[in-house]
């Protein structure tokens, strides 16, 4: 009797096992005839927006250049178009501006404004905005022009270039006092656009050829035209704990000198050829001081560039903390036209030259790091 039980029970599961099989070899068999014959083949799903890719992809065909192109007006089509985008999805607007400003390729900016575009077609007002461009042919002459005369001189261009090579020099004082890159360079610009536009046979022999900034040597000093006497007053201020002018005990030292001979080693500091570290160390420390008067009278002027390059062109004793400091300075003839330190200064500042070597910083001094 059990041999025949475990007969049926061996017969039930082979034959179990066989439909088992039987149904998988049939759906592999099905799925194979599908794929054979594309009947499971998925057509897939059109973007809505497939026509408006096909006519940008005919626009630029297979290249990504724009040499046939009016670039002039494209860049000005460009930003018009990128305000516009702005109205309404700024953060949009931020990133493709950013990506512009960082490659330069105006190709692929206007293909990102086209891609945001495509989200846009229902938005008349929008469209209107974009399309509402007029391009002046007579204006492109002053496309690669500032809109600061002073900046479109030949000078300015061997400026930019020779004050980049002491980029270092500039950042490692703005270290060690606090004084942000951009500032030191906003002083720098008035002394040495003066030089530059009055020494013209200096700028013609060595200025110019070498790129390099003139040092002077004679009744102001160094690159940013320290006078002697000035050079005096703020290493004095830097020992003196009672002045208006003091900055705290961790800057006592920074221009200690290593010699007895102190007038003679403070003049070859300050009129290095090779290394114009101490012209910025100067520089750096002068607006300091006068800012830190002006903070302690109550008129904090730390945000007014032109008034901080104003007083220290013109030097401490005149540094009288008030309400409405006025801007002005040495007259610097540039060209034909007159300009003032201090204004020269607050152009160059907000200029967005030079940007990617002395951009802002959180704040134009001290970096947290002020004493108490």
């Amino acid at each position: 009797m059990k041999s025949v039980g475990l007969q049926k029970v061996l017969k039930f599961g082979v034959r179990f096992f066989v439909i088992i099989f039987a149904v998988v070899g049939f759906f592999l068999t099905a799925a194979f005839l599908a794929v054979k014959l594309h009947i499971t083949d998925d057509p897939g799903t059109v973007n809505f927006n497939d026509r408006y890719f096909q006519e940008i992809k005919d626009k630029y065909g297979k290249s990504t250049d724009r040499d046939d192109l009016n670039l002039n007006r494209d860049e000005a089509a460009f930003f018009h178009h990128v305000y516009a985008l702005g109205q309404y999805y700024p953060a949009n607007s931020c990133y493709i501006l950013s990506a512009y400003n960082r490659t330069h390729n105006l190709t692929e900016a206007v293909r990102m404004l086209e891609a945001v575009d495509a989200h846009m077609q229902d938005n008349a007002q929008y469209l209107n905005e974009v399309n509402d461009f007029n391009y002046d042919e007579k204006t492109s002459a002053v496309k690669n022009k500032s809109v600061f005369d002073w900046m479109n001189i030949s000078e300015w261009n061997d400026f930019k270039l020779a004050v980049a090579k002491d980029k270092n020099l500039i950042d490692s004082v703005a270290n060690l006092t606090g004084v942000e890159s951009r500032l030191i360079v906003s002083v720098l610009v008035g002394e040495q656009i003066r030089l530059f536009n009055s020494n013209r046979e200096a700028y013609k022999k060595w200025i110019g050829p070498l790129k390099i900034l003139s040092v002077e040597t004679t009744y102001s000093l160094g690159v940013t035209g320290i006078k002697a006497l000035t050079a005096k007053t703020i290493e004095r201020n830097l020992k003196d704990s009672s002045s208006v002018f003091y900055l705290g005990k961790q800057y006592e030292n920074l221009l200690d000198f290593n010699t007895l001979s102190v007038g003679e080693e403070r003049f070859k500091r300050l009129t290095s050829y090779e290394n114009h570290f101490y012209s910025y160390m100067y520089a750096a420390l002068n607006i300091k001081q006068i800012m830190k008067q002006w903070e302690r009278a109550g008129y904090p002027i730390d945000n007014r560039p032109e008034i901080l390059a104003t007083l220290f062109n013109i030097g401490f004793e005149v540094s009288v903390p008030k309400e409405n400091p006025v801007v002005g300075g040495s007259g610097i003839n540039i060209k034909g036209k007159r300009y003032t330190f201090g204004a020269i200064a607050y152009e160059f500042y907000y200029s967005g030259e030079l940007f990617d070597l002395f951009p802002f910083e959180k704040s134009k001094f001290d970096f947290n790091n002020d004493p108490v």
